[in-house]
């Protein structure tokens, strides 16, 4: 298959949140697995073209938008990989005015921006003679372009008639505007359709109802969706497309969180050498300045600070996990009230918790690799990465019944060895509090405890499973072979 892959963000170039891990593994998963797939992404003001080693692919032209046009060019590189597979070309959609900004995303004229860079992305291919059978786009940024597919582009004599899936990664971030945004986008002549909702224009409805295939991250989170207390308002909507809607979930590159290999931890291990993870958690307290105490558990989180991360209910709870002898570890960034929390309870407990504010590339791992618990209370995820990156080093997720989380982590029962972490269902700090004192008592019994971290290093969730799910899914879905 020939796939192009519509990104707003793609790490490493620039990443925002978890779409970008995605956007920037299963192209590289899709490809080793014999495709021809390309990614397309706005050109940031961040992107050093020194670095990347940027080429020019497109020469100018001219993107309609409104009542006139504004110039883009295209460039090209390739995404980073970690082994023998083959080089995945990614472009970038250049225009000054509405990419070279500080912030990804976040403006007022995003809608403008993001409808730019759609119609360039289809805009570029026909001059560069490559016709994909595919356009995969993802999220509501990209969600314009099975429906521009469908309509302006429907007859055209290079792109009318190519497939399009659209993957939703978090439904609560849909893009609304008003209808007057139809123009800006030359679809006026097409108005409000039945993907749009109360007389505004929602991009991620138009996902939905254009797109040939839709999909989305985990299985459970397929179910929830088409629910109204999950659904965002969009649950009528993808009822209509109920048995065709996928559950896939997210992978992590094995390659990168490796504890055999990664330089940004202090020891090296793997199951076999499992008790080397010590070491590390003796590196994560002293470089936090916490006390070193072997058999005092670390509970880490690394996450936006969000209510949707379940925040809320570590603010309510925190001062009862503290009273259960236990150090506690957040780095993240998000919401004035939650960073407020998090630097209250470090000045408060200076021995007990450590936060770091914001995001940093060489504490994460050191998170993930000393800690002994990985805590995701979310109120709805869903896929999540924190906690297969946490299984990946040894680290026991407890996590809250949702989403991704609950195809990925089940309940530990010492007595079959069935289970990897810890769950709680109702959205509640008690029963919260519940999964850690349940994982406290394994903790304590240093057998059951190492077996539990092996069972979790044992899980495999790397890109080559789920690309092959992706694969299945166009063929069965676009009848795509």
């Amino acid at each position: 298959m020939k796939i192009l892959f519509l990104a707003a963000e793609v790490a490493p170039f620039v990443k925002v949140g978890g779409l970008a891990d995605v956007a920037g593994s299963l192209p590289l998963a899709l490809a080793a697995l014999g495709h021809d797939v390309r990614v397309v992404m706005p050109l940031y003001k961040s992107i050093s073209f020194e670095k990347y080693q940027l080429q020019e692919a497109v020469s100018y032209f001219d993107v309609p938008i409104g009542n006139g046009t504004t110039g883009t060019l295209i460039y090209q590189s390739y995404l980073p990989s970690h082994g023998e597979g083959p080089k995945v070309p990614i472009y970038f959609v250049q225009n000054q005015h509405h990419f070279e900004r500080d912030k990804t995303y976040g403006y007022d004229d995003d809608a403008d921006r993001f409808a730019v860079f759609c119609r360039a992305a289809l805009m570029m291919l026909p001059k560069m003679g490559w016709r994909p059978d595919l356009i995969h786009a993802n999220d509501w940024h990209t969600a314009l372009t099975p429906n521009l597919l469908k309509t302006i582009y429907q007859y055209d004599s290079f792109l009318g008639g190519i497939k399009s899936a659209f993957t939703i990664h978090n439904l609560a971030y849909q893009g609304i505007f008003q209808p007057g945004w139809l123009k800006q986008a030359n679809l006026e002549p097409w108005g409000i359709g039945w993907g749009d909702r109360d007389g505004l224009v929602n991009i991620m409805g138009r996902g939905i109802v254009y797109a040939d295939a839709v999909n989305t991250v985990s299985p459970t989170y397929v179910s929830e969706i088409l629910t109204p207390e999950y659904g965002e308002n969009l649950d009528w909507l993808l009822k209509t497309r109920f048995g065709h809607i996928w559950g896939i979930l997210n992978g992590i590159d094995y390659a990168i969180f490796n504890p055999s290999t990664d330089p940004q931890i202090a020891a090296h291990f793997d199951i076999d050498s499992i008790e080397k993870k010590a070491l590390n958690k003796a590196d994560l307290q002293k470089r936090l300045s916490l006390p070193q105490s072997p058999k005092t558990p670390i509970i880490g989180m690394v996450s936006r600070l969000a209510d949707q991360k379940g925040f809320d209910l570590v603010a309510a709870a925190a001062e009862r996990i503290l009273e259960r002898d236990v150090q506690l570890v957040i780095l993240g960034a998000g919401e004035y009230h939650h960073e407020e929390t998090v630097k209250w309870l470090a000045y408060r407990y200076p021995h007990r918790v450590s936060a770091w504010l914001g995001f940093n590339a060489d504490l994460a791992p050191k998170i993930y690799a000393g800690s002994d618990f990985f805590l995701m209370p979310s109120r709805f995820e869903p896929c999540g990465l924190g906690q297969l990156i946490s299984m990946r080093y040894g680290t026991v997720p407890i996590v809250r019944h949702t989403g991704g989380l609950v195809d990925t982590v089940q309940e530990f029962d010492p007595a079959s060895n069935y289970g990897n972490g810890f769950l709680f269902g109702p959205y509640d700090a008690n029963h919260m509090l519940g999964a850690i004192d349940r994982a406290l008592a394994i903790y304590r019994q240093p057998p059951l405890w190492k077996k539990l971290m092996q069972l979790n290093m044992a899980r495999d969730y790397s890109w080559e499973a789920s690309a092959r799910q992706y694969l299945d899914f166009y063929r069965a879905e676009l009848g795509l072979s």
